[in-house]
């Protein structure tokens, strides 16, 4: 037998499964630890600038290589992941954040070999991502050159 529900009833249980969030609890957790994210890399930066003897530009490439060495390896150990529900878009929109969605399915899928695992699922979360990043930069890269042509700027 058929048990009907109320328009009533289905609400009130969803509101009851449905997750509640504090957007300002929220914000201040992505502030904070996209904060420390930034207050780490350039702490990385003055290492390699002022202790190691770089060049700017060098001291800077080497401290995303570290930042990305070090988010594959927070990956890795399962952290990353808590890092990221805490912080939220503070952990994901840095360089860190990207260098997490390659790794976590490389890790995920590895057990399904290098071609149909890693080499198949390895860009499902940041593929989107560069697609729609290269796309943009060639559709502004056309309206930039066009400009030129007419003398916009």
């Amino acid at each position: 037998m058929e048990q009907k529900i109320s328009n009533e009833e289905y609400n009130k249980y969803v509101e009851q499964i449905t997750p509640t969030y504090n957007t300002w609890k929220n914000c201040f957790h992505a502030f904070w630890i996209g904060g420390a994210i930034c207050v780490i890399g350039e702490l990385i930066f003055s290492f390699f600038k002022n202790y190691m003897g770089m060049a700017q530009t060098d001291a800077a490439s080497f401290e995303s290589m570290f930042l990305v060495l070090l988010s594959v390896i927070l990956t890795g150990l399962n952290a990353y992941g808590h890092i990221a529900r805490l912080g939220g878009a503070g952990a994901l929109v840095p360089i860190t954040g990207f260098a997490n969605s390659v790794a976590a399915p490389a890790i995920e899928y590895q057990k399904e070999g290098q071609v149909f695992g890693i080499g198949v699922k390895i860009f499902t979360i940041a593929g989107p991502v560069i697609l729609y990043g290269i796309f943009t930069s060639w559709i502004l890269g056309i309206v930039y050159y066009t400009g030129g042509l007419f003398g916009w700027w």
